[in-house]
């Protein structure tokens, strides 16, 4: 297996603890982070070494991800595997995945390279690397269907884990905050170049809020590998006595607040799901940007509003992301006049309906799927 980042670490944990409960003698090998190894996953490598987003980003560290695939494709050709399971970093993995299933190894490919949302091209190497491909999201078997890929919807597995009703009263006071005071989660990210782009804006867009809302709180859950220099950004900032930095504990933080500042990607999904407000940002290296923006095909970049297909949710991406906008926009949702509260009440509707849509028995469909790979392969 390979994961490559802390959102794909979360999901394959989740898939790896199905997968021993059916097939307990397996053993799992490869690229993955603490909680693949709290399930008994051997990583090889961490996850934390292919965490990298943007075309420049990506660039300055790609000696050495490629040298690590390399180092990776030629163990696993000399010790062929049972299966291959990339999870998510499709740059990464598929081209992985084709040269091993040139060799005879099944691959099965968690989590669809969101090819309705930028780089469509890449569905002609996802029919070349990939003998089955596990969806999150319910529209995706049909799309890959028409190009001879096939795919199973198995739902998103944060859906069937975070509660409906999370209770924001229990997660403040295993904070230590006060049940009443208004609490803003701040999550600029798990990567390091995102975290080096968007906590400053973060910090100076708290610092506004806090000047507007004396009383306002904030939660920051820092990646692990990552904790120490966000720790010691937040204690030389301005509102370094009202933020809390957790280690870790980002379910916790969005349990327990009011309102997100949220990095684009997994974590905008994730605050959905907890049916939190939100503000998505983003910013990264002027020429990635470039790229990026002349690759997509939506108007939308977060999760939330490209399944809404509407900007249910704020986006301030690149020059727009100012601190001062980034505050405007995050104290909106606290307003408390009757207009704020029923913009609050729809969105939490969008976002139940949405949960509804993405639960279901990820882990069990999951292995139906990986069974009948083996199957038609002749494995166990």
């Amino acid at each position: 297996m390979v994961a490559g980042e802390a959102s794909g670490d979360v999901l394959a944990a989740q898939l790896l603890q199905g997968l021993h409960r059916r097939w307990p003698h397996w053993r799992a090998v490869g690229i993955g982070g603490a909680a693949m190894q709290a399930q008994g996953f051997q990583a090889w490598w961490s996850s934390d070494r292919l965490a990298v987003r943007g075309y420049v980003e990506v660039l300055r560290h790609y000696r050495e991800i490629v040298g690590i695939r390399r180092q990776l494709r030629a163990r696993l050709l000399a010790q062929p595997p049972r299966l291959f399971i990339g999870v998510d970093a499709p740059d990464f993995n598929l081209p992985l995945e084709a040269d091993l299933r040139a060799a005879g190894i099944p691959t099965v490919h968690f989590v669809a390279p969101a090819i309705w949302a930028w780089r469509p091209e890449r569905v002609t190497l996802i029919r070349r690397a990939c003998d089955h491909v596990l969806c999150i999201f319910p529209f995706e078997p049909a799309l890959l269907a028409e190009h001879g890929i096939v795919a199973t919807y198995v739902g998103h597995p944060l859906a069937a884990v975070i509660p409906q009703r999370p209770d924001a009263s229990a997660a403040r006071r295993q904070l230590g905050l006060d049940v009443a005071a208004p609490v803003v989660a701040l999550l600029p990210g798990s990567r390091r170049a995102e975290v080096a782009h968007l906590l400053p804006r973060f910090l100076a867009a708290a610092a506004r809020m806090r000047q507007a809302r004396p009383g306002l709180r904030f939660v920051l859950p820092a990646v692990p590998a990552l904790h120490a220099p966000i720790a010691a950004a937040v204690a030389a900032s301005e509102v370094a006595t009202a933020v809390t930095v957790l280690q870790g504990g980002s379910h916790t933080a969005l349990a327990a607040c009011d309102a997100v500042l949220v990095a684009s990607g997994t974590a905008t999904l994730e605050a959905a799901l907890f049916k939190r407000p939100m503000v998505i940002a983003y910013h990264m290296h002027w020429l990635s940007w470039q790229i990026t923006r002349r690759q997509m095909r939506q108007p939308w970049v977060g999760l939330p509003n490209i399944l809404a297909r509407e900007f249910v949710v704020p986006e301030l991406l690149q020059d727009a992301a100012t601190p001062e906008a980034l505050a405007r926009e995050t104290l909106a949702w606290l307003d408390e006049d009757a207009p704020a509260r029923r913009r609050r009440e729809r969105l939490q509707q969008r976002f139940d309906a949405l949960h509804a849509e993405l639960r279901r028995d990820t882990v069990r469909l999951a292995q139906a799927a990986i069974a009948d790979v083996l199957a038609a392969k002749g494995g166990a």
